[in-house]
C-alpha cells in the first residue's frame, strides 16, 4: 500500500493519495480543486488515479473531485445519504472496495454531516484484510471532532446530528484497533472542529486515551457540551457546503475568464461602480499606500479562510497583487469557491507608486507607542482576535471586536470608531485586515493597527501574572 498525506497548511486541510504498487492503481480522498499535485505525485509513483471520494460535503473549501474526474476520468464515491447534481456511486457502511493488494472498507460515521464516511485502509495479506490507517475526514480529529451545525440545515438539527456523532464514534470507531494509524481531514487552525491538536495525524489508542470527546460520557452530556462549545463558523462555508452540491466551472475555466489585466482606470471605474478591490500585498506594504476603499487581506498568511470571512461570495472582486502572484491570488480564492473576480491590476503596486497623491495609508504602531495598555489618545483600542484568544491574555483597557464577526455588522462597527481606534490581533495580520475593512469610507488616518500585535506587545508589557481587564 501507498498513502501519501497532502496537506494544505492555508486551509488546515489534509487530502490522501492511496495507491497499489502491484497494479499502478490509485484513489485520492478529498481532492481540493488545483488537482495537479495529486497527477504529479501519482506519476512520480507510477500510479493511474482511477477512483476519487469525497468523505462528505465539505464547508470549508471548495473539493476538486470534478476537476480530478476531467483530468483523470476517475469514478466519484460519496456515501449513500448524500444529494448532489453531478453523478457518484453511493457508498454504503460494510463496502470494501480492492485495488489489487490494498483494500478500503467504508465506515457511515454521520454526525459532522448526515453522508459523512471514514474510511478504514490497509493491505490484503493471504487473502485476509489487514487495516493499517483509519481515514477519518471531518468525524474525529486529532483532540476534536467535526462540529455538528454546518450543515444542520440539511434536514437535521445541531443536537440531533450531535447525537448521531456520538453514535458514529461509539460504535464504529472506538472499537476499532488501537494501532490503527489516524489520519483526518484537518489540522491545527481548521474551524471545522473546536481546539483541534497541533499534528496533522496520530494513532487511533492515542486519541482514545487523550482526546476528551472520546471519554466516557453519556450522549446527553455529549451532545449538550459538543453544541455549546461551537465557534463562530466563518461566513462562507454555507457557500462552499452548496458549492460542494453543484455542477460548477472548473477552476481552470475560472482562472481563464478572471486573469484578466486591468489598467488602474477601469479598476477605479469598476470601485466606483461597487467592485470590491482585494489587495493581497503584506500588511506593511498596504499600510504604505493602497487605493481608497481597498481591502487588505495579504496573500503570505492564511489568505483563503479569512478572504472568505470577509467577503461575499457572490460580489465580484479585482485583486491588487505583488506582481508575478496574481494567478496564486485567484488561484487561492477559487479554492474556497470564490471565481467572481473581474482581473488584476496591471502592474500591481508599481502601477500604484505612479500616482501617489491617490493613494491612502494606515498608522502602525509599535508597541512601545501604545505603552502597557489603554486606548490611544481619544480612539478605541480593539482586540479582533476570537474569544478564546482574548481569555488567554489582552492589552488592558481594550474591547473585543472579533474579525470572523466584523463583516456583518460593519456599518455599526465603522460608526463606532469614527472617534479613531487601534486594532490588534495576535501577529498584526488580522488587524490589518480589520483596519482596511473599517477604514474604506473613512480618513484611513483615524485608524491604525499595532505592528507585531499582541505577541510584540506582551513580549514589553506583559507581567508575569494574569493581565488585568483581560
Amino acid at each position: 500500500m501507498i498513502l501519501r498525506q497532502i496537506y494544505l497548511p492555508c486551509l488546515s486541510q489534509a487530502s490522501y493519495l492511496l495507491g497499489d504498487e502491484r497494479t499502478g492503481t490509485a484513489l485520492v480522498v478529498d481532492p481540493r480543486r488545483d488537482v495537479e499535485v495529486y497527477l504529479e505525485e501519482a506519476a512520480a509513483l507510477g500510479l493511474r488515479i482511477r477512483h476519487a471520494v469525497l468523505t462528505h460535503f465539505h464547508a470549508d473549501f471548495a473539493a476538486g473531485h470534478l476537476e480530478l474526474q476531467e483530468r483523470t476520468g476517475c469514478r466519484l464515491h460519496m456515501g449513500r445519504r448524500a444529494q448532489a447534481e453531478f453523478d457518484f456511486e453511493p457508498a454504503a457502511d460494510g463496502d470494501r472496495w480492492i485495488l489489487g493488494d490494498l483494500e478500503i472498507e467504508v465506515l457511515e460515521t454521520p454526525g459532522h454531516t448526515p453522508e459523512s464516511l471514514c474510511l478504514l485502509a490497509g493491505e490484503r495479506i493471504r487473502g485476509a484484510f489487514r487495516p493499517q490507517a483509519l481515514l477519518s475526514g471531518d468525524t474525529l480529529f486529532l483532540g476534536s471532532v467535526g462540529r455538528p451545525d454546518l450543515l444542520a440545515s440539511a434536514g437535521a438539527s445541531a443536537e440531533e446530528l450531535a447525537g448521531w456523532l456520538y453514535d458514529s464514534l461509539q460504535q464504529r470507531i472506538l472499537p476499532l484497533p488501537d494501532e490503527l494509524e489516524l489520519l483526518p481531514g484537518h489540522g491545527p487552525g481548521s474551524f471545522c472542529g473546536a481546539s483541534l491538536g497541533q499534528e496533522t495525524r496520530g494513532r487511533l489508542g492515542e486519541e482514545k486515551r487523550t482526546n476528551p470527546w472520546l471519554q466516557p460520557m453519556s450522549r446527553e452530556e455529549f451532545v449538550r457540551r459538543l453544541v455549546a462549545g461551537l465557534p463562530p463558523q466563518p461566513a462562507y462555508f454555507s457557500w462552499d457546503a452548496a458549492f460542494n452540491r453543484r455542477r460548477h466551472p472548473l477552476l481552470e475555466e475560472s482562472l481563464a475568464a478572471s486573469l484578466r489585466p486591468l489598467s488602474l482606470d477601469a479598476l477605479l471605474e469598476g470601485a466606483a461602480a461597487g467592485l470590491r478591490v482585494l489587495d493581497v500585498r503584506s500588511p506593511e506594504d498596504f499600510a504604505r499606500g493602497h487605493l481608497p476603499g481597498s481591502w487588505n487581506v495579504g496573500l503570505d498568511g492564511r489568505f483563503a479562510p479569512w478572504a472568505g470571512a470577509i467577503l461575499a461570495p457572490d460580489e465580484e472582486l479585482a485583486v491588487v497583487a505583488p506582481p508575478g502572484r496574481e494567478r496564486e491570488a485567484l488561484l487561492r480564492l477559487g479554492r474556497v469557491g470564490f471565481d467572481r473576480a473581474a482581473g488584476f491590476l496591471e502592474g500591481g503596486a508599481e502601477t500604484l507608486a505612479s500616482r501617489p497623491g491617490l493613494l491612502r495609508r494606515i498608522r502602525r504602531w509599535r508597541p512601545e507607542e501604545l505603552g502597557p495598555g489603554g486606548p490611544p489618545g481619544p480612539g478605541r483600542l480593539l482586540d479582533v482576535r476570537e474569544d478564546g484568544e482574548r481569555a488567554a491574555g489582552a492589552i488592558p483597557g481594550s474591547e473585543a471586536l472579533p474579525l470572523s464577526r466584523l463583516r456583518a455588522g460593519l456599518e455599526e462597527a465603522r460608526a463606532a470608531v469614527r472617534g479613531g481606534a487601534l486594532l490588534y490581533c495576535r501577529s498584526g495580520y488580522r488587524s490589518m485586515i480589520a483596519a482596511s475593512m473599517l477604514a474604506a469610507g473613512e480618513e484611513a488616518a483615524e485608524i491604525g493597527d499595532l505592528a507585531g500585535g499582541y505577541l510584540a506587545w506582551a513580549e514589553s508589557f506583559r507581567p508575569s501574572g494574569p493581565v488585568s481587564g483581560a
